[in-house]
């Protein structure tokens, strides 16, 4: 199984979500228990699930690298 690994600071750019309660709650939750940032916890979770896409799908998004 993967592991969740927290990265060090980055740099980055503002974008605006619409997140679910309940995801914000439990979001806001694991960074509390972690005691990190709801952005670190966020970006974490973002990167954690494009490293560990789909096949096909990371094939896709690969296209667009290019």
């Amino acid at each position: 199984m993967n592991k969740l690994k927290i990265p060090e600071n980055h740099s980055g750019i503002s974008k605006t979500l619409r997140l679910p309660e309940n995801v914000v709650d439990d979001v806001q939750n694991l960074a509390n228990i972690k005691n990190l940032s709801f952005n670190r916890t966020v970006i974490s979770l973002l990167k954690f699930s494009l490293e560990n896409l789909d096949e096909n799908d990371k094939s896709e998004l690969d296209k667009f690298k290019m």
